[in-house]
């Protein structure tokens, strides 16, 4: 049989109806709202590179906005962007942001005119007003609107003690530095954390960031200026002793750790070394026990609720306080330090076997009977 022969033309059209199809799938000429896009990109990335003259100050070894997509009206568009910045420094890795950036086009040319945090976003400390600068050798302090250059420079030099004393404490690697801000009031304090302001008041200072290993953003210590200003020299030297230890050990904190630990070892680390008796340091519970309120169990977490009960947290901080102040003393201070770092990442139950050789019920009778002795 002879091989049937197809038409010459049939191969013609194949292929001309392939070249339609892939010249349908090809790169277009910009159309209006892809060369506006561009161009805002552009601006945008172009505005970034250079620092605002009220951040000039500020330290960035890195400032950037990512744009995401941008909405045009006419002369103006708005671009939603992603911040990503880092101090020098301080920061292993950027800190992230959502931003919406403001644009005006002048001249056939697009200008940004103005950005602010993205809805529902937390604002940065210079959203707030003008920011001034301290740094320390071993800190850095960014001040909100209204700071004096004095009072900062008070912080950043306490800030500068701490950080040893710090490292006494806890001899695992962390950077040996840190970042505080100083909002301009507690109602601002509250804007930047996005909590209400009853949430930090009659607190020192807070601190803020992720735990757990891995590249991370400087944790930042927030310095309530209110809470602050009303303390004595002892009583600011301790808030951020304890603040800088939550810095410290952040890469081996994580939510398996109790708060009762991590909160008692801030306060072992500040309060160590110092003449502070337990009454005169943990009264709140001292007039618990004496009334024979002798706590049944270790500080649970919602013990140490911010905007509760204020009472039953001073007991909280200082029961955990001395349950690490106990282990340090009757364990001894690498036990201590070594059941921090293993409770991070395995059962409490285990790591107190490891490291002190009884279980919570053990180290709970053995806490209430140091209460008993220390605060009668």
């Amino acid at each position: 049989m002879l091989p049937v022969r197809r038409p010459a033309r049939t191969l013609p059209l194949v292929a001309l109806l392939l070249c339609a199809l892939l010249a349908g799938c090809g790169p277009r000429p910009a159309g209006p709202a892809d060369t506006v896009g561009r161009d805002v990109r552009k601006a945008v990335a172009d505005w970034s590179r250079a620092t605002p003259e009220g951040l000039a100050g500020i330290p960035f070894a890195e400032r950037s906005y990512e744009v995401s997509s941008v909405r045009r009206d006419g002369a103006r568009a708005v671009a939603a962007a992603r911040l990503r910045h880092r101090l020098a420094g301080y920061d292993t890795a950027p800190e992230e942001s959502a931003r919406e950036v403001d644009l005006v086009r002048e001249g056939g040319v697009w200008r940004v005119c103005a950005d602010r945090p993205a809805p529902g976003a937390l604002p940065q400390l210079w959203d707030q007003g003008p920011v001034r600068v301290a740094a320390g050798t071993r800190s850095l302090v960014l001040g909100g609107d209204g700071q004096s250059a004095e009072t900062l420079g008070e912080i950043a030099a306490e800030a500068d003690r701490a950080v040893p004393a710090v490292s006494a404490a806890w001899p695992g690697p962390w950077a040996g530095r840190v970042v505080v801000l100083v909002p301009g009031s507690l109602d601002a304090m509250a804007r930047l954390l996005g909590r209400p302001a009853d949430t930090y008041r009659g607190l020192g200072a807070v601190t803020t960031g992720r735990v757990g290993a891995g590249p991370a953003p400087a944790d930042r210590v927030v310095v309530n200026p209110e809470g602050y200003a009303g303390l004595g020299a002892e009583g600011r030297r301790i808030i951020l002793t304890h603040e800088v230890t939550h810095v410290a050990t952040r890469s081996v904190t994580s939510a398996a750790t109790p708060l009762w630990l991590s909160e008692g070892f801030a306060d072992r680390a500040a309060y160590r070394g110092a003449a502070t008796t337990p009454e005169r340091a943990a009264p709140a519970l001292a007039r618990a026990v004496r009334r024979g309120a002798l706590p049944v169990e270790l500080p649970r977490t919602e013990d140490f609720a911010f905007g509760g009960d204020p009472e039953a947290a001073a007991r909280a901080y200082e029961g955990a306080w001395l349950a690490c102040r106990l282990i340090a003393a009757k364990w001894g201070e690498k036990a201590l330090v070594e059941l921090y770092g293993r409770a991070g990442r395995e059962p409490l139950e285990t790591a107190l076997r490891a490291t002190l050789g009884v279980d919570r019920a053990g180290l709970t009778k053995a806490w209430q009977e140091s209460l008993r002795e220390e605060l009668r």
